[in-house]
């Protein structure tokens, strides 16, 4: 009696301990749900001074935008859109803080850069503060705000495929599959009031907003968008390139391989 006496002391004081942990991340959870309700993205947003800065060969860069980067395929009749990255493990920027959180996306879409109405886009976002990363997956009809998927779970280094598919200017899919674990979820939009123009198709690393303003960028590594077509044919042959850049800075490096592949690297 004495023994199960002890036992049962220890394991209350286990629970005792461990309710003020549990408390705390129950409370990080509400947060960060509170801010993925405001989580949105946004048009290509023109970078101040952008006709100032040149790339590292001396030519001109095509784009600079504030919270885009990848590419841009302007033209016609674009309805579907994919392709597929190997998730990285985000950091905190040289010079950041640990007790500061930083995000990244990246995404496939149709419109938003030369048609400004409406885009169709899904990806995933990633997020550090200090050691600890999250990843989202998410799907959004521009202007609403995005939305998370639920019955998908993200990790560094799983291969995600990213489809979005316009039915007609004001309906479609977003579809994301995890090759590494083969979980597969989808969203249907209907009677969407803005329209899309399906003249842009794009393969983006961005700078999203919340809460009214863009999120501190993370210090994402590299994403490699391959396999990006769009209408299950065309590449990304002709596609414009586009690179963020804040404060004068240019804080990422795009360029395209072939005709089916868009790679970013964090330059910060």
């Amino acid at each position: 009696m004495q023994i199960l006496t002890i036992a049962s002391l220890l394991l209350c004081a286990n629970l005792v301990v461990a309710a003020p942990g549990t408390a705390m991340r129950r409370a990080r959870a509400a947060e960060r749900a509170a801010a993925r309700a405001n989580r949105a993205s946004n048009t290509l947003q023109p970078a101040e001074g952008e006709l100032g800065i040149a790339n590292n060969n001396g030519t001109a860069h095509p784009q600079y935008s504030s919270n885009w980067a990848g590419a841009v395929l302007i033209g016609s009749g674009y309805e579907t859109v994919t392709g597929s990255i190997v998730v990285p493990t985000p950091k905190v920027p040289s010079g950041g803080s640990s007790s500061t959180s930083y995000s990244a996306s990246a995404w496939v879409g149709i419109d938003g850069d030369t048609c400004e109405t409406a885009i169709l886009q899904t990806g995933v976002d990633f997020t550090v503060q200090g050691s600890s990363v999250s990843f989202d997956a998410w799907y959004e009809w521009y202007p609403d705000y995005a939305y998370d998927f639920s019955g998908i779970s993200i990790s560094a280094g799983d291969t995600i495929t990213m489809t979005v598919t316009a039915s007609s200017k004001s309906a479609g899919t977003a579809v994301i599959e995890n090759e590494t674990t083969g979980q597969r979820v989808s969203h249907s939009f209907s009677g969407e009031s803005d329209a899309l123009c399906e003249t842009n198709a794009e393969w983006i690393v961005e700078d999203f907003s919340s809460g009214g303003g863009l999120v501190n960028f993370a210090d994402f590594g590299s994403v490699t968008f391959t396999g990006a077509s769009v209408n299950s044919g065309t590449g990304v042959n002709g596609a414009t390139i586009i690179d963020i850049q804040q404060n004068n800075q240019v804080l990422t490096s795009c360029s395209t391989s072939g005709s089916s592949s868009v790679s970013c690297s964090y330059t910060g």
